[in-house]
């Protein structure tokens, strides 16, 4: 049985005991601790946390068993999990910042909550400094500690450098078409989202139950990174062409200038004339221009388009599924199950 968010969260009191007895230890003075649990609870706590419970799901399919939420094992799980959910507070945290977001899972950003402000960005370090004290004061002991230590720095590279490229190619308030690329698209989702949404998750599972070898970690590289870029292409289709009351959000990628999936295909398929209405519509805040664009989008088929691409994408990557060798421990259904998760979704 999958792990539910409620198992998955009774573990974080236990996770935010042993950061606060840490500062203890350094005697951080009692104000300055209170505000640091409360950043904990505010940016780590409150979201779907599918990338953590993804940890402790892909562990119990390669452990063949069942993880009981009550038990240490489970604990362990759920806690690499967790550190997934901090990575992902800190990138939102600096995000927002940087993004002049306003609010965040129904609340406002963290830099906008009282008396925070640019606080927040200290804030954000001690969020990713967590991840280390934790895997220091649980895992020191295993033999894969440093591989686990190396693969959370290495994906955090891996993540602001795909945030660098899209700050500088799609700035909010700068609008310049020839600036996007499909090649500059998928550079940005395999290394902004891909690898610490998709690929990361398995990685940490397989350090966990000891199947970590190159062939394994390859082999989920190559299945997980495919699979987050089509993840994000879908997330762009929805994003102009789904329902918002199903989707659960107003899309904003055409007002927010993003080089999205769906405005590269569009720059692929455009005559000049339609070129033009582009140019002159994407990326303003003004809902009639981004209805201008949202019709143009239709006149290129591009719904029509994306079907096709997805199913295209879909074979390609259940070919690859068909192809997993199981020898090592690597399990083709914990890619079937990422896989289901997501083709076809509404929302």
């Amino acid at each position: 049985m999958p792990t539910t968010l409620k198992e998955f969260e009774s573990v974080w009191p236990r996770i935010v005991d042993d950061l606060t007895t840490l500062c203890k230890q350094y005697k951080l003075p009692q104000q300055s601790l209170d505000w640091f649990v409360k950043s904990l609870n505010y940016n780590a706590v409150g979201g779907k946390c599918n990338r953590g419970m993804s940890v402790v799901d892909t562990s119990s399919l390669l452990l063949n068993k069942n993880l009981l939420p009550d038990s240490e094992e489970y604990f362990r799980a759920a806690l690499l999990g967790w550190m997934i959910e901090l990575l992902q507070a800190f990138f939102l945290v600096s995000d927002d910042i940087m993004d002049s977001s306003k609010t965040r899972r129904g609340s406002p950003c963290w830099y906008l909550a009282p008396n925070v402000g640019m606080i927040a960005i200290n804030d954000a370090f001690m969020l990713e400094s967590s991840i280390y004290a934790l895997l220091k004061k649980h895992f020191r002991q295993e033999k894969s500690y440093i591989d686990m230590v190396e693969l959370f720095h290495e994906v955090t590279f891996q993540t602001e450098c795909g945030q660098l490229c899209d700050l500088l190619t799609a700035p909010e308030d700068h609008v310049d078409l020839d600036n996007f690329s499909l090649d500059k698209f998928t550079f940005i989702v395999i290394y902004k989202t891909a690898f610490y949404s998709f690929y990361l998750p398995v990685a940490l599972a397989l350090h966990y139950v000891g199947a970590a070898t190159p062939k394994n970690l390859q082999t989920s590289l190559d299945i997980l990174i495919p699979m987050g870029e089509y993840f994000q292409a879908q997330d762009d289709f929805l994003d102009a062409f789904a329902d918002p009351e199903v989707l659960g959000k107003i899309g904003t990628d055409i007002q927010d200038n993003k080089c999205s999936w769906l405005v590269n295909q569009a720059l692929k398929k455009v005559n000049p004339e339609q070129r033009k209405i582009l140019e002159e519509n994407y990326g303003q805040k003004d809902a009639e221009k981004e209805a201008k664009v949202k019709t143009l989008y239709h006149e290129l088929k591009l719904a029509e388009f994306y079907s096709q691409w997805e199913e295209e994408r879909v074979a390609d990557l259940r070919t690859k599924i068909d192809r997993v060798d199981e020898s090592e421990g690597l399990k083709k259904e914990v890619f079937e199950i990422f896989l289901k998760k997501i083709y076809k979704r509404s929302k």
